[in-house]
């Protein structure tokens, strides 16, 4: 197997370089923990960072290129050994894309978004991570999995944008947005892989067999409103033609998820959490919908039930099943991961239904929120710090 190490070389290897789950999940956690705190700090008056010109672009740029892009470098990096039978990324190559990466978290708030050294580094990590990801994929020409290599560079592409234009708030606003669909897309087709997959492992019930028609309608209804965002003006995005197109990915998603044995996954905090994620995309949707149709909520609020429920409860969801499995630990949680679901799932119910019922109480859904997020994600970085800084419990490489 080319996954079998020389034993020697491997513990030479500190062990939170030895996968990209490791450093991208642990300080990835971390990372957001601190940047949703200075943001709460901010928003209550209780901090100022002056080298910031848009406090709101740090906010949202941090949460989807900082945070965001961080889990999903991790995952894929640690994914591909499993797709490819070659050993994934490791050592000082790790290092480096993971120190590029950590430069622009650390000091962006004190030097401001016109750096261009913060920037560079910015853009270089993750096609870095593309590049070491495509690598053992073409060599053993599994082009099924290639596709993750140009979303990663569109992912850079939007991150590029979001730096140069970020003095004009609208167009920056639409990027971003677009950044978050884009996320939930690229959850969407990895949900429709391991979702089904681990509940049925986990339940003993049968797995759901993908059906080629509500599939193409779901993920193909998503990459259409994806490129929409990118590519046309908002003028034409807050209309109410887009609601049919909202209105039947919803739908889909809806159907795709009931499909998934969900009734099933009670005793499962590890299967709950993922399809109780999942369904914040055609509740996102139906959301995003009512935007269009000029509905009782703006824009912001519209999409933090993707940006805090897809990929907030997934990422979280997917961090504490992948850092058991690859460190040859049982697939169980306990009650303090348990608390992290709650208060995460809480967290999103805050900022953006909330809102929706009680407009008065925005202050309260902002608070909330922050909390039930930096809560949660601390949480996970507590119970996981000793688990993905030490070497596997089974004693093998990874």
């Amino acid at each position: 197997m080319h996954q079998i190490l020389d034993s020697q070389k491997e513990e030479a290897i500190p062990p939170l370089l030895r996968l990209g789950f490791r450093p991208f999940f642990l300080l990835g956690a971390l990372f957001s923990v601190i940047a949703m705190t200075l943001w709460w700090l901010q928003l209550t008056g209780h901090l100022a960072l002056p080298a910031l010109s848009n406090p709101i672009w740090w906010h949202a740029h941090e949460m989807l290129f900082g945070f965001g892009s961080a889990i999903v470098a991790g995952f894929l990096l640690t994914a591909v050994q499993n797709w490819t039978g070659f050993p994934g990324l490791r050592g000082y190559r790790l290092g480096v894309i993971v120190a590029l990466w950590l430069v622009p978290r650390l000091l962006l708030p004190l030097l401001g978004n016109h750096h261009w050294l913060l920037m560079a580094c910015d853009l270089l990590w993750l096609p870095l991570t593309a590049f070491y990801l495509a690598r053992p994929i073409v060599r053993v020409r599994q082009w099924r999995n290639l596709f993750f290599v140009p979303l990663l560079l569109v992912l850079t592409g939007l991150n590029a944008s979001s730096w140069w234009l970020g003095s004009d708030w609208l167009l920056t606003e639409k990027l971003l947005i677009a950044t978050v669909l884009l996320f939930t897309t690229l959850i969407a087709v990895m949900g429709g892989r391991v979702i089904p997959f681990f509940t049925s492992r986990a339940t003993q019930t049968p797995k759901a067999e993908p059906l080629p028609r509500l599939e193409r309608l779901a993920l193909g209804s998503l990459w259409l409103l994806l490129a929409s965002w990118i590519v046309l003006p908002m003028s034409l995005l807050q209309q109410p033609a887009w609601a049919l197109l909202y209105g039947v990915a919803a739908i889909t998603h809806l159907l795709r998820l009931s499909r998934w044995q969900w009734r099933a996954t009670g005793a499962h905090p590890l299967l709950w959490s993922l399809h109780l994620s999942y369904l914040f995309i055609p509740l996102g949707l139906a959301a995003m919908g009512l935007w269009s149709l000029g509905g009782p909520l703006n824009l912001s609020t519209a999409s933090h039930f993707l940006s805090v429920g897809v990929m907030g409860g997934m990422i979280l969801a997917m961090m504490a099943r992948v850092s058991l499995g690859h460190t040859g630990r049982m697939l169980t949680v306990g009650r303090a991961m348990i608390l992290a679901f709650v208060l995460l799932f809480s967290a999103v119910l805050l900022r953006a239904v909330l809102p929706l019922l009680l407009p008065a109480q925005i202050l309260v859904a902002w608070h909330g929120g922050a909390w039930g997020w930096i809560l949660a994600y601390g949480l996970f970085a507590w119970v996981y710090l000793p688990i993905l800084s030490a070497p596997r419990a089974d004693g093998r490489p990874g």
